[in-house]
């Protein structure tokens, strides 16, 4: 099937499976007749916004059908989705939607607060459209989504797209502290949709579950991976693991993606004993490595084929995963459990030496790097961050450090950069540094990740206190959560005599780490 815009998906399916079911959220079920129809009308009335070509439209809210409108609305006017993380503080909202130039800001009717808090300072929004939690209502003072797109007409607007046309925006925290918008293209996710539906075991009759945040690639690509093959897709408002065990065997689920703090979960919330998951064939996780504990009794319990899954946002999501046929937790391969997989079609993969560029040999620790027609262009009016992070032969820098071993799987060791992950979260140590050090009791500080049963790692913040200081761990936790997304808050803090820097004065983050590490027999869970 040879779709090769965003737009495409929804208007072939509109046309070709009218009456099949496209979307499901509570009560309701919309058909692929029904979402192409209510795009159309999402389009038409971007466009009255004076929305156009390229045009940034920004989407602030949990997981709901309205998403889905706005996302094949405006690429039917070939305008770009920036999907914000609605776990963000109000700055970091505003920084967003103001570095993308956002016309039209469509938001959830719980992060109205978030908006009021920084309104005066949204440059470019001209319009704000409110969608409530389980359907639209009218407070009296914002346009509602339904109202807004309902006048307009059904039919298409025609506006096509080419494959390098950008139909999404997702921001990732910047090693520097301000969060960078990567690009992804219509050719970055017609290379993704087809080999991940193949090898993930998708079709037209597949029920997806779609439970992850659709401002994360893996949320809105593995919505889309549905979307592809005309599968039925299940969409709940954010993770809530009761729910995921009633809708399983209430829909017939059977394919979802979870990262493994959510699968942990699902195994001690009660009735997941008692739950049927026949209809369950594959389940993808991602976003970190699984301990073989919490493997084994997922397989045991949910039995069906596990993936893992490793991308990037910049690289439209998974582009290395591990099969099913590697997931056995007692036979001779249990090692490779630890690995991150094999390269999926398409996708090269090399490990260097991050000063060098020499090769690696397969067993040695270097920089992961990875080269796909999925990588995405560039970020957002990031030239130099770009150059950085793409080579001229097109092979992307992640910042990952790992080896291969001789059979060809890929094992994640540390990071090249400070990145922690938390429960599926990308945190860079500079957002909370920057925070930290506009406190007049800080004199110096490094935050670095610390390893976590439940979340893999979170961040942990070692201070010098300027001299006659009393300022106490509380209070710099309190002032990073007004500052920041509550998950990027340090959950300890450790005040220091001195921090440990090279000659040049570069922080070695890599000698604070060792004593938490170095049990762990790696520097990253």
């Amino acid at each position: 099937m040879a779709i090769h815009t965003v737009a495409g998906l929804v208007r072939h399916h509109g046309k070709n499976r009218p009456n099949e079911p496209a979307l499901t959220s509570g009560e309701r079920t919309w058909t692929f007749a029904e979402l192409d129809e209510r795009s159309n009308k999402a389009g038409h009335a971007l466009a009255a916004e004076a929305v156009g070509p390229q045009d940034r439209v920004a989407y602030l809210g949990k997981n709901s059908p309205a998403f889905f409108d706005t996302l094949f609305g405006a690429a039917k006017i070939n305008a770009v989705m920036v999907a914000v993380n609605w776990r963000l503080a109000p700055p970091e909202v505003a920084y967003i939607v103001n570095d993308a130039g956002a016309k039209v800001l469509v938001v959830g009717n719980e992060f109205l607060p978030v908006i009021a808090a920084v309104q005066a300072e949204l440059t470019s929004v001209k319009r704000l459209i409110v969608v409530d939690g389980e359907g639209q209502r009218d407070d009296g003072d914002h346009d509602t989504f339904a109202a807004w797109i309902e006048p307009n007409p059904a039919h298409d607007p025609g506006v096509q797209s080419m494959p390098d046309d950008v139909a999404l925006q997702l921001y990732t925290s910047g090693t520097t502290g301000r969060p960078k918008g990567a690009m992804l293209s219509n050719r970055n996710l017609s290379a993704m949709l087809p080999v991940t539906a193949r090898d993930w075991g998708f079709d037209s009759s597949s029920v997806n579950l779609v439970t992850m945040p659709l401002f994360h690639v893996g949320g809105v690509g593995w919505a889309l991976v549905g979307v592809f093959v005309g599968a039925h897709s299940v969409l709940l408002r954010e993770v809530d693991a009761a729910e995921i065990l009633r809708v399983i065997p209430r829909h017939g689920i059977t394919h979802a993606l979870f990262v493994p703090v959510v699968l942990q979960t699902l195994l001690s919330t009660p009735g997941v004993d008692e739950t049927d998951f026949a209809s369950l064939q594959y389940v993808v996780y991602g976003a970190s490595p699984i301990s073989v504990d919490v493997l084994s009794r997922s397989i045991d319990r949910f039995g069906c084929r596990f993936i893992q899954g490793y991308g990037l946002t910049e690289t439209t999501g998974a582009v290395v995963h591990l099969l099913p046929d590697d997931h056995d937790p007692v036979g001779p391969n249990v090692h490779r459990l630890r690995s991150a997989g094999k390269p999926m079609e398409g996708a090269e993969l090399r490990i260097v030496d991050p000063q060098t560029g020499a090769p690696r040999r397969a067993g040695e620790v270097g920089e992961i790097q990875l080269r796909s027609s999925q990588i995405m262009p560039a970020y957002w009016n990031r030239p130099e961050d770009t150059a950085a992070s793409i080579d001229p032969d097109g092979w992307f820098h992640t910042g990952d450090a790992g080896y291969v071993d001789d059979d060809g799987y890929l094992y994640i060791s540390d990071r090249v950069k400070d990145m922690i992950i938390s429960g599926g979260e990308n945190i860079y140590p500079a957002e909370i540094e920057n925070v930290l050090m506009s406190h007049p009791a800080v004199d110096d500080v490094a935050v670095i990740g610390v390893p976590s049963e439940r979340w893999g790692e979170t961040p942990k913040a070692i201070v010098i206190r300027r001299e006659g200081s009393d300022v106490t761990v509380e209070e710099l936790i309190a002032l990073c959560r007004r500052h920041l997304a509550s998950y990027k808050a340090p959950t300890s803090v450790d005040f220091v005599e001195t921090i440990p820097r090279n000659p040049s004065g570069k922080i070695l983050k890599h000698e604070l780490r060792a004593p938490f590490w170095k049990r762990q027999g790696r520097g990253v869970n």
